[in-house]
């Protein structure tokens, strides 16, 4: 029997956890949803990533103003994709002056954001509930070229771009005094380890210059909140381990000949076993091994995804 398409069949709510990671650092997580993490200064306080829409973005605003009454001045995109941002509208009436987004995550927006949006409303529902509320991309209005410094008062934050691995456009927020990273979608744990849009032969190098800041806390992009140094290697290993599996077996397929189906057979032996039980597994894997078996037959740019092009995929791909 053929799967349903993406998420649609995951119409149950997830439970949220806000929960206190240092002095200023907190994780916004939901059993494998798109988490967001927050830092709250004594004048001013940063969102990382926006949600999918500014009534889910009403939900974290909530529990944001429980342990603070300070300004939303900044929102940070991690990288673009349509699930992580369409809530920031949600944050201009608590104060939001500047949407923060790497050079490559706004050549992103331009180059595919209308499309990604209409793609992921189709793949996630639930997430997308309220779309009526979307009102319309989410564009930076401070883009990043190089390391930005942010002042919130006791607290800088160090906003830049550690290399391509989920998209070309990944950007991280790294408190460095209380060794806090929040990584985006370049770290994920327990969790299908969503590649469609990746640059798989970058990624690990990206896993490892993450490695190298020392982090003992760290948000990943879905999964738990990640305390000490033990369970932030465990997070960054799981996710290498996806992307090295995955492109692996996507370069065996490609000097094998195999057409996309077969190359989906053969990835399955090595990635089932290891990741099968995961949330968002079977969402996942069927973007993952076609962006896959696209880079190891010498596609470098990631195609685009439309709605259109996403349910022929998976179509295809269905015995």
């Amino acid at each position: 029997m053929s799967k349903a398409f993406a998420s649609q069949a995951d119409l149950t709510d997830k439970t949220i956890t806000f929960a206190q990671l240092s002095p200023h650092c907190w994780a916004y997580t939901a059993e494998g949803d798109p988490n967001s993490g927050v830092i709250i200064g004594e004048k001013f306080i940063m969102v990382s990533d926006a949600t999918a829409t500014p009534a889910m973005a009403r939900d974290l605003i909530e529990r944001i103003r429980t342990v603070s009454d300070k300004p939303i001045k900044y929102v940070l995109l991690t990288h673009y994709h349509a699930v992580r941002v369409l809530g920031a509208s949600a944050f201009f009436a608590e104060g939001a002056s500047e949407v923060i987004a790497s050079r490559g995550t706004w050549e992103l927006i331009a180059e595919r954001g209308k499309e990604d949006m209409q793609s992921e409303m189709d793949r996630f529902p639930r997430l997308f509930r309220n779309a009526e509320s979307v009102p319309g991309l989410t564009w930076p209005t401070l883009v990043v070229d190089g390391k930005l410094t942010v002042d919130l008062g006791g607290v800088t934050v160090q906003v830049w771009s550690p290399g391509a691995g989920h998209t070309r456009g990944d950007t991280i927020a790294w408190v460095e005094t209380e060794k806090v990273l929040f990584s985006g979608d370049l770290v994920e744990y327990n969790a299908g380890v969503y590649t469609g849009d990746a640059h798989l032969e970058e990624w690990p190098a990206t896993l490892q210059a993450l490695r190298a800041l020392g982090a003992e806390a760290l948000v990943p992009g879905r999964g738990e909140a990640l305390k000490g140094a033990a369970a932030v290697e465990a997070g960054i290993a799981y996710t290498q381990r996806w992307v090295e599996t995955l492109y692996r077996c996507a370069k065996e397929a490609a000097a094998a000949g195999m057409d996309l189906k077969a190359a989906m057979a053969h990835t399955r032996k090595a990635m089932d076993p290891l990741f099968g039980h995961v949330f968002i597994y079977e969402h996942c894997l069927p973007f993952d091994v076609s962006r896959a078996w696209d880079e190891a037959r010498g596609i470098a740019n990631p195609r685009v995804w439309t709605a259109e092009r996403d349910k022929e995929m998976w179509a295809s791909l269905q015995s």
